[in-house]
């Protein structure tokens, strides 16, 4: 099971966004059967068997292994990933597209650079998986309290003079064998939930 799986397909996509299956699929983090699902979930067997079925064509849950029960067989499936991301490319016609409004203060921009970001690591890490290679990659997240806006505009100013000055030691256009490397940097008030 992978810790996170990248939803290309846009039947994936909507099959996957079904309440009823989107339950399924995280009880499938443990293997189970649809007599056991039926009874967690309060459906019938028949039910949750066509649920598992429509998951398992789009290859979101696999076969664990078949036990005899009887005269019956019993499928063991669980989830090909304990967690979903949906790629924009499922939305092709519509993802969000940061030339369209290349404006770095504006938080739609924001969400398109992020949603460019979702669409092409997803598509790395699709490729790596059926290589079984890794994709070298490195984040920072991390959280500043500001003291005013003047103070958030002179760590945004401070934070482009460095990615800059970094960039420029180290980019080199004619490198043999060289590969590039998209640099995304964000600042955005955080969100705080309950629980």
């Amino acid at each position: 099971m992978e810790d996170v799986a990248v939803i290309e397909d846009p039947a994936a996509a909507a099959v996957s966004l079904d309440p009823i299956r989107s339950r399924l699929l995280a009880m499938l983090a443990e293997p189970g059967s649809a007599s056991m699902l039926a009874a967690r979930i309060g459906l019938p067997r028949q039910k949750v068997n066509y649920h598992l079925r429509t998951l398992e064509q789009h290859g979101l849950i696999e076969l664990v292994e078949e036990r005899r029960k009887g005269n019956m067989t019993e499928r063991m499936m669980r989830a090909t990933a304990a967690g979903y991301v949906i790629s924009p490319s499922a939305m092709a016609a519509v993802a969000p597209d940061p030339s369209r409004s290349p404006d770095r203060l504006s938080a739609r921009w924001l969400l398109a650079v992020a949603a460019r970001l979702v669409r092409d690591v997803g598509e790395l890490v699709t490729g790596a998986s059926r290589t079984r290679q890794r994709v070298a990659t490195f984040a920072i997240d991390g959280e500043v309290r500001f003291a005013s806006a003047a103070d958030r505009a002179a760590f945004a100013e401070d934070l482009t003079v460095a990615v800059t000055a970094l960039v420029g030691r180290y980019h080199d256009e004619n490198a043999p064998g060289g590969r590039g490397h998209r640099i995304v940097v964000a600042v955005h008030p955080s969100v705080t939930r309950e629980g």
